[in-house]
């Protein structure tokens, strides 16, 4: 009985291993560093004031298989993403959920990326101390812009531009923007 577990034992963990309990649910699982808070702007154009000295964030995303939905093929047949952005200097988290759209750059491996969606936050809506952010809502607006390119059948790396807040519908309006890099496998 002991020797007939053992043997089962390596076959089990290839199981867990194995792409294939995620395969037609998980499309993408991505890990990723940013530097926290480069600039408050929805719109990466300020780069040459970016302060990129702060890499305090790690980013955990996963990107569902689009639906086989009409829905979802009319918009351009995005994938479903849920996300947190971790900040290990004393700042703000992120948990967010999204549609990510991709366009490949012709006939090549590098593609564009852009997320759309809302984020809940651990920071302070209003009353904020000094060196914190008033983001307003619990819930804000959610958008990230990427240049990626696949690092062959199952790997990708992006980098990304991840902004968050409420464009004025609540009483502060402190915007967050994240710069960094995600790293991807494929299933």
């Amino acid at each position: 009985m002991l020797f007939g577990a053992a043997a089962a034992a390596p076959a089990s963990a290839q199981d867990l291993l194995s792409p294939k309990p995620l395969a037609g649910w998980v499309d993408e699982l991505r890990f990723g560093v940013q530097a926290y808070d480069v600039d408050y702007a929805a719109l990466p154009f300020r780069v040459g004031e970016w302060d990129l000295s702060r890499i305090e964030n790690v980013s955990f995303d996963v990107l569902f298989t689009t639906p086989d939905l009409d829905a979802f093929r009319w918009i351009g047949s995005p994938r479903p993403e849920l996300g947190a952005t971790i900040n290990f200097g004393g700042h703000e988290s992120l948990t967010h959920l999204g549609l990510t759209w991709q366009l490949p750059i012709f006939d090549t491996p590098i593609y564009l990326e852009g997320t759309l969606g809302a984020a809940a936050h651990t920071g302070y809506n209003q009353g904020a101390p000094a060196g914190t952010k008033n983001f307003g809502c619990s819930v804000n607006f959610y958008e990230r812009y990427g240049i990626g390119t696949k690092l062959g059948d199952n790997a990708t790396a992006t980098l990304s531009y991840e902004h968050t807040s409420n464009n004025d519908w609540c009483d502060a309006n402190d915007g967050l923007s994240n710069f960094g890099l995600r790293v991807g496998w494929k299933f």
